[in-house]
């Protein structure tokens, strides 16, 4: 490693948060994935976000919320210098059992709260939030430490949950009948999102949809391909909506910090226990 390289170690003892406590765990990730409506409406969700996130080769690409960490792996095949963050263990452990090498290096995944991010400003090319949002009390803090971690002219990728659809009917349904998850989840239109994104002091670039059909296995099947079409034209019923922003350019960096942040493009991070 060059010794330009900014140190970075995850937060000390972070605690679960109120949000986090009532989150499901890697089982259910891979019990999802085997049912046909999960299969195809994953596949949808990761294809519309690497679409949005575009050519990650040699760029350094945080993934918030990675969960069990397959978003952050397929970075890592595509050559990013992918690192994955997340607040439990048990998913950090799923993550890092998956992580194997890519064109560079393998992923990386470090335990950490969204809203407090242990790494230094300005280190990534491109931060990635995929349904994560949605779990969070403080939306607005978790979108500024993406932007505050992210680099003059970066990249933020969000896909979120969104409000007006069969999927999130159904889900508060499940909220109104006890389940915490739903019960504290916040569903988002695409003006929401855009405002999230631009009170951070990114600009908006791209909005698409996604999963337009109700959450049956067979609808899904059959209503898929929709997705090519309606998801550049309209958000409208759309179950996940992406937004892609930049952060504005304020200023160029030194040739001190240029050559600080570019000489080693990993940030140090340590694996999850």
């Amino acid at each position: 490693m060059s010794e330009g390289r900014r140190d970075v170690k995850p937060a000390s003892a972070p605690q679960p948060s109120a949000e986090a406590a009532g989150a499901t765990g890697p089982g259910a990730y891979t019990q999802w994935r085997a049912t046909t409506l999960g299969r195809v409406t994953e596949a949808l969700e990761q294809r519309r976000i690497l679409e949005l996130v575009g050519p990650v080769d040699g760029e350094r690409v945080l993934d918030l919320g990675c969960g069990d960490g397959l978003l952050t792996a397929t970075l890592a095949t595509r050559g990013a210098v992918a690192v994955g963050l997340d607040i439990d263990r048990a998913m950090l452990r799923a993550a890092g059992a998956r992580a194997g090498a890519g064109r560079g290096e393998p992923a990386r995944f470090v335990e950490g709260r969204i809203e407090q991010l242990p790494f230094p400003d300005a280190v990534f090319d491109v931060v990635v939030a995929v349904t994560v949002l949605c779990l969070l009390s403080d939306q607005a803090i978790a979108v500024q430490e993406a932007a505050r971690v992210l680099r003059p002219g970066g990249r933020l990728v969000i896909g979120d949950l969104g409000r007006w659809n069969a999927w999130a009917a159904r889900r508060r349904i499940k909220g109104w009948f006890g389940s915490h998850l739903w019960r504290s989840a916040h569903f988002s239109t695409a003006a929401e999102l855009s405002r999230l994104v631009a009170r951070a002091g990114l600009t908006v670039d791209v909005i698409r949809g996604s999963v337009y059909y109700p959450p049956t296995g067979l609808l899904a099947r059959v209503l898929a391909p929709l997705d090519e079409w309606l998801g550049p034209v309209t958000t409208v019923g759309a179950a996940f909506i992406a937004v892609a922003a930049t952060k504005n350019a304020e200023r160029e960096p030194t040739q001190t910090e240029s050559s600080g942040m570019r000489s080693d493009p990993r940030p140090a991070v340590d694996s999850a226990p």
